[in-house]
């Protein structure tokens, strides 16, 4: 497994009174061996899509002939979608490098385009995105599982126009790909303007939920256009999936004893709030991929906890204070990496400065490794249950695995809390209301 999860610092043995006794977690550890027996018939049926990705090679080509001719002679991609229709895609680019700090994705040495995500709808954003971007060269991924998102459609449209009023309607559909459900131009948005402008359009699996859908064509296409192998990224995907297929009981199944953690704290009433901090900028967004899913998919009828990103060393200047300090209603996932031998060495002729001499010698991989582990041990000293997950490696197998692992978590909390995972019922209503106040305008 790329990964290795430590619940120790969650229960009582070493987080003391506001940890977990080993009963409390046996109980819910029970009832978690009949959610694993229905994934894996979910798995057996090909009920849920969703467990067949790690395993799919057969999509594969099509995504790699369909970015090449995006990408052909491309300064800029532009990537409309929201949601699960963007905050995978965007978790899989920062593990390449996009949007870390000191290392913008472009290479002005590199063939390459800039990739964006123009994820939340804006309209001076869509300003600068239309009028700041050379067109001729600009392309456009529009990614809606529905076809019918409006903030998607509107997007597309907005970018139709710019094109035509820059005269290049005459090869629009070299400009556009699009990924959507199967549907009719009757009912489906981007599936309507794809038709009236011969736009290619691939398949979006419509049983495949948006914030599940990072391992299937939403994730490849974007993880392709930054250079990352969508096979390694299934292959380690796999790995987390045939724990649970194996038939190991809950406790040895990570997925499962990770969600059986969160459902006892969860019931407890003591743990309203999960928070994921991982110490990689890499792992950043991830984390905001993690916010959704878990958010989206729990917070039913009541129940669910509040999740929160994190990153460390950053928030150790921001939020530790509170996490450390404010109300002890949290329960901390945090994301550690080998890191000790990292990065630039600090010369060791600083040895003998006053104010810096500490630092003399080390490097900076080295104060991360001591401030990852010193966060980890104050906060479960001060009785805030702290979950660790080690990776040693970080790259595509390791993401592959993170991502099914929170995903199978997600799945197994929601059967524990007796909730759909797959549904998102309440943000029905705002959508009816926007198209009412739309019509009014």
């Amino acid at each position: 497994m790329p990964y290795l999860q430590d619940i120790s610092g969650c229960l009582s043995g070493r987080a003391g009174a506001d940890g977990l006794a080993s009963g409390t977690l046996e109980t819910v550890l029970d009832e978690a061996a009949q959610a694993l027996e229905t994934v894996r018939e979910w798995h057996r049926s090909g009920k849920l899509p969703l467990l067949a990705l790690p395993a799919k090679t057969d999509d594969l080509e099509d995504c790699r002939r369909a970015v090449r001719a995006l990408l052909r002679g491309a300064s800029d991609v532009v990537i409309f979608g929201t949601g699960g229709s963007s905050l995978g895609a965007q978790a899989l680019a920062q593990l390449a490098g996009w949007r870390v700090a000191g290392r913008g994705w472009h290479d002005p040495e590199s063939p390459a385009p800039v990739v964006h995500f123009a994820d939340n709808l804006d309209p001076a954003t869509m300003e600068r995105v239309l009028h700041g971007l050379d067109l001729k060269t600009t392309r456009f991924l529009v990614i809606s599982k529905s076809g019918n998102t409006p903030e998607t459609v509107i997007q597309m449209l907005a970018a139709l126009d710019a094109l035509k009023h820059a005269e290049l309607g005459w090869n629009i559909e070299h400009h556009f790909l699009a990924l959507t459900e199967p549907g009719s131009m009757d009912t489906n948005a981007v599936r309507r303007l794809c038709g009236l402008h011969d736009i290619p359009v691939l398949d979006h699996d419509p049983d495949v939920g948006g914030r599940y859908s990072v391992l299937s064509n939403v994730g490849v296409l974007p993880a392709l256009m930054f250079g990352l192998d969508p096979e390694a990224l299934r292959a380690g995907a796999a790995e987390p999936l045939q724990s649970v297929l194996d038939g190991r009981p809950p406790g040895e199944c990570a997925p499962a004893l990770g969600a059986a953690l969160q459902v006892a704290f969860a019931r407890s009433g003591a743990r309203t709030t999960s928070v994921l901090m991982p110490y990689s900028d890499r792992l950043r967004l991830l984390a905001n991929w993690f916010v959704q899913l878990w958010a989206e998919s729990l917070g039913k009828n009541g129940l669910g906890t509040t999740p929160i990103a994190a990153a460390g060393p950053l928030d150790q200047h921001s939020q530790m204070q509170l996490f450390l300090d404010g109300p002890n209603d949290k329960l901390f996932t945090v994301l550690t990496l080998e890191q000790a031998n990292i990065g630039p060495r600090i010369d060791d002729a600083y040895a003998v400065d006053p104010l810096v001499g500490y630092l003399a010698g080390k490097s900076i991989g080295a104060l991360v490794d001591c401030e990852q582990r010193a966060a980890i041990e104050t906060l479960i000293r001060r009785g805030r249950p702290t979950r660790v997950f080690h990776i040693e490696t970080l790259d595509e197998r390791a993401m592959g695995a993170l991502l099914m692992h929170f995903m199978l978590e997600t799945i197994i909390a929601g059967q524990l809390l007796g909730v759909d995972p797959f549904d998102q019922p309440a943000v029905e209503e705002s959508k009816v209301l926007t198209r009412e106040y739309l019509s009014q305008m």
